[in-house]
Order: structure tokens, then sequence, then C-alpha cells
């Protein structure tokens, strides 16, 4: 029997998104949050004395500022090394043979799969098959496991692969597959990379995704982790997801339904966040706020908005390791005019047709022609994982309700509502 972890899209040194303009958060913990949860990584696998780690694509973040970064990686190779584990490494999108241009030796107890060709490392001592290959360049369209070997008879084989499988939300569709293609090459195991959100594919054969271990900005998330395969006379005996992230994001909620004064809404406010906190287990937390329900305080929240803001930034605050990362006013008035309910009426008309505005595209660029000179002068980096001209669904409801906020405001004030 023998034990080994799967991980994937590290992202060494990638910056966490969305606390950058917070003044009082601190920068040194969330600048090396990545490097940390590494660091639980490498524990976790000298702890329960892993026979091997496999890190499925995007270790790195792109092209390294400088040689920290993988002075950092060769460091922490080397103590597990000095614990007689291995490491098994394919490139993905992000840290493609095209994309590094600076390069060091890392120690022996580390393959990486070559770029040029499908790759199998036996693991005679365990009767372990390694099949993988990286990424040549940034984009693979094509379906790299048509390259992989079929398995090796009487062994443990493992598929190493950084793909989007037949397409995954919000992940660019690199290194195309079927799981019927996956199937075909009969191995015990895929470890898969490039989606940063935990999925058990399948269990015949066993195929996970185990998402990134550090959650990077209010897009990803939860819990954040690795996975833990145990394997006992050539069959995986159990699958285990470990938490290893050191700083957690989370959308919370607040329901203000029937909600009247300040202090009842401060209290909401703070309850759903304690709440929040305490499922972190004890890990910092980034949040966004979302106040959502039908509430008197509605306009007070919209015409006051800088006020509540740093009440609710207060709050936070008190509660010592809580980043309030953005606050989303989704409330609605409580007892609207009477003219808004009146069929026909020409306010009713406009706030049914802004509720039922559906964009057929969501990219800013679109719609505001000039916005894409300003694209072409952002960093990259700026544009892989967040576009901030491209909107999300949850933006788009946001920006819905505020055009409507502005336009029934003007009409009611101007007497327009007939």
């Amino acid at each position: 029997m023998f034990r080994f972890l799967h991980a994937a899209d590290i992202h060494l040194d990638s910056p966490l998104k969305g606390l950058e303009g917070y003044q009082d958060a601190p920068v040194e913990q969330i600048r090396g949050a990545v490097r940390r949860a590494f660091d639980n990584l490498v524990d976790l696998a000298i702890r329960e004395e892993a026979a091997f780690v496999l890190l499925a694509g995007d270790l790195f973040d792109g092209d390294w500022k400088d040689y920290n970064t993988g002075l950092y990686f060769v460091n922490r190779m080397g103590l597990l090394r000095e614990a007689g584990i291995r490491v098994f490494v394919v490139s993905g999108n992000h840290d493609a043979a095209s994309q590094i241009s600076r390069a060091l030796h890392f120690p022996d107890n580390v393959t990486l799969f070559s770029h040029k060709k499908a790759e199998t490392v036996m693991l005679d001592d365990l009767h372990v098959a390694i099949h993988g290959q990286s990424y040549p360049s940034r984009i693979v369209t094509e379906d790299l496991t048509q390259y992989y070997p079929q398995a090796a008879y009487g062994l443990f084989n493992i598929g190493l692969l950084h793909t989007a499988l037949t397409g995954r939300p919000g992940h660019e569709p690199y290194a195309p597959c079927t799981l019927d293609a996956l199937r075909s090459k009969g191995y015990q195991y895929w470890a898969l990379g490039h989606v940063h959100q935990r999925e058990e594919v399948s269990r015949e054969p066993w195929t996970i995704f185990p998402g990134n271990i550090q959650g990077r900005h209010i897009r990803e998330t939860g819990a954040k982790g690795c996975t833990m395969v145990t394997v006992d006379e050539g069959e995986v005996k159990e699958i285990e997801h470990r938490d290893i992230d050191v700083l957690r994001w989370a959308v919370c909620r607040v329901d203000l339904n029937d909600c009247e004064a300040e202090e009842e809404c401060l209290d909401r406010v703070r309850r759903s966040l304690e709440q929040e906190l305490a499922r972190a287990e004890g890990r910092p937390i980034a949040v966004r706020l979302v106040l959502e329900g039908q509430t008197a305080l509605h306009g007070d929240l919209h015409e006051r908005s800088v006020h509540w803001m740093e009440e609710f930034k207060g709050i936070a605050a008190s509660l010592i390791e809580v980043w309030v990362e953005k606050i989303v006013l989704r409330t609605r008035k409580k007892g609207l005019p009477e003219e808004v309910a009146v069929e026909g009426s020409s306010i009713n008309a406009l706030i049914r047709a802004v509720e039922e505005l559906r964009l057929e595209s969501r990219d800013l660029t679109d719609f505001i022609p000039e916005f894409e000179q300003l694209r072409s002068k952002l960093p990259p980096d700026l544009l892989t994982d967040e576009d901030p001209f491209h909107l999300q669904e949850e933006d788009m409801e946001t920006l819905r309700e505020e055009v409507k906020e502005l336009l029934m405001g003007k009409m009611l004030r101007q007497g327009g509502a007939s």
C-alpha cells in the first residue's frame, strides 16, 4: 500500500486580487498566501509519508519576475527529496515551455515531463507507471491524450494531464478531450489540472480535478486544497480532499427583508460575517457582501452609500481577520410608489424593460469601442483570470438594478409616471 498527493494550478507568486486598496489588509500575508499554501502541501506530503506528489500544470503563473520564484520552488523540492518523496510535473498554459524564459536545475527527485511528446516514467518499487506531457505553448487546441500510450500491463497507471476536458465555465478550452478518450487508455487514475474548482469527474476510472490550492480572487470561493490517494494491490482504496489554503474568499449574502432600522441592518451583517468566519475554520476571510431583500432602508443604503460602506468595513475590522472585498446592493424598496404597479404606465413599462434586459454580449468593448485601446495597454496578467472588461452575470444583475433605481428616481421626481 502507498499514498500519493495530487495537486494542480499552484500559480506560485500569483497576487491575490481584490484587496489591494484595503488600507488595513495585511499586505505581506496576502502577498505570500500562495507560497504558504504550497508550504502546507509540502508539509502534508512529508507528514503523511506520501510516495510521490503529482503537480498537474500551472505550477507557475507565467514568466518569473526574478529567480526568487524558482529558488523558492527548488528549496521546497529539496525538502521533499530529503524525505524521499518524488515529484512529477506537467506544465500547463500558464507555465508552458514558451512562457518561462528563466530556468533552474531541479533536484533529482523532480521529473518535468517533456513538452515535445508524451512520456512514461516507471516506478518499479511501487509497480506504478506515470504518463504525461507538458504544454509546448500557452494555447494548446489539440487532444494530447491521443499521444498517451496504452496502460502498462500489471502496473497502476496514472495519466497526468492539464486539460479542460469538454469545457468548463470560466476556463479556456485547452487540450480538449472526452472522458471516453481517457477511459480508452486503461489507466486507473487521471490526475487533471486547469479547472480551479474541485471536481470528481469519474470513478471508473478515477478522474479528478483537485482545484487550485489557494483562492486568488472572489471568483474562487470556498475551501481549496489537494487530493490524497491511497492505493492498495493496484486499486484506489481511498480518495480524500485536504484543505491547505491559508486565506478564504466568500460571497456573504445578507437577507434584509423587513429590516426597518440601521442597528438591525448592522446586526444582520455582523451575524452573517461571523458565520462566514466560522466556516473558514480559523482562516482569515475576504468577503464580498451582497445585501438583498425588500427593506425600508433601501433608499438610504443608496443615498448614503459611503456611510454604510464604512459601517460595514468597521464591523469586519472588529472581527480581526475579515476584509471586505466589495459591497453589492441588491435591495428593493418596501412599498414602491403606487404608479409603478399601474399596468401600462410609462414608469411601469420602463421598469419591466430594464428587468427583462438581456445583452447578447457581456464584453464592455462591444458597447464602448474606446475600451479596446485601454485594454491593449494593460499588462497581460490583469486580463487572465478576471478580465475587468467582461461582466459576469452577477455584475449584470447589479447593473440592471442600479439603472432601474436611477431611471425610476428621475421619472418620479419629474412626474413622468403617466
